[in-house]
């Protein structure tokens, strides 16, 4: 498969699956991802009837489906009550991955308030390993995503922004289920930068590269490729070189943004050296 077919598209919220799907199939994407949280797309929108029906459509037309569960999910929430909530959100995506005929779930490890860094990222570890330990046996596989950081002086950050805090969770959950989803526009904010990231990590163990561009150690922004200073060159460039054979998701703008960013990172790669 060239590099072309292999980058896909988050579909977020913008549009009813089923019509995603058709999207996909008519404009050669092999990959998609969606958000089971608004609308006709809540997960409590699908019986078993129009699940089934979602994976026979996707099958028939060759298109790879996953979900995105949404980020303001506190993943590392510890509260009484709310906690189970939390446990009870991730679970209805990993009971219904099976029905979709999804391949992965992006999860994130939540965010903390400044004063209770430690007490987050415990409890998210242990929540991220009882929902691994959960997918196991539902045939489901996770893949934690590194998410933005936020300005210095913000009392709300989110956890697993830089190397040292991703590499927390894999350093104490060891499963063939539980996997990274590397977003490079997230690594170009902090100061590892995207080259930072691909230097640590066992790229055996990613099952996505998300793209968008942004500004070196600014802001978050899911900027169309060539508004921002990512070098997407040098990214495929030593992405590829480490025998990733997996999947690129473009996360940013309007579905024909995400189309036209597909060409003009094509065309970066091959200008890099890359074979397309």
């Amino acid at each position: 498969m060239g590099l072309r077919e292999r980058i896909g598209v988050d579909l977020g919220r913008r549009v009813k699956l089923e019509d995603g799907i058709e999207w996909a199939a008519k404009n050669g994407v092999r990959f998609i991802d969606i958000q089971l949280d608004t609308a006709a797309n809540a997960v409590t929108a699908f019986d078993d009837r129009r699940a089934a029906a979602v994976r026979e459509l996707a099958a028939k037309h060759g298109v790879t489906l996953g979900l995105h569960t949404l980020s303001a999910v506190n993943v590392a929430e510890y509260s009484p009550y709310v906690g189970e909530a939390v446990d009870a959100y991730l679970k209805s995506y990993i009971d219904i991955y099976p029905k979709l005929g999804a391949q992965w779930i992006v999860v994130h490890a939540g965010y903390h308030f400044t004063s209770d860094v430690e007490m987050r990222m415990q409890a998210g570890c242990a929540r991220l390993q009882r929902m691994v330990e959960y997918a196991e046996k539902k045939g489901a596989v996770l893949y934690l995503e590194n998410l933005n950081n936020e300005p210095a002086d913000a009392e709300v950050h989110y956890l697993a922004h830089t190397v040292a805090e991703w590499m927390y969770y894999f350093e104490r959950i060891e499963s063939p289920n539980f996997r990274m989803s590397f977003t490079a526009n997230h690594a170009h904010l902090v100061p590892d930068g995207v080259d930072g990231f691909i230097d640590a990590i066992d790229f055996s163990r990613v099952g996505e590269v998300r793209l968008a561009d942004c500004v070196r150690l600014g802001k978050e922004q899911h900027l169309k490729p060539g508004d921002g200073d990512l070098d997407f060159g040098n990214m495929f460039k030593r992405i590829e070189a480490t025998g990733f054979k997996g999947h690129y998701t473009n996360a940013f703008g309007t579905l024909d943004d995400m189309l036209a960013g597909r060409d003009y990172l094509v065309n970066k790669a091959r200008d890099a050296g890359v074979a397309v």
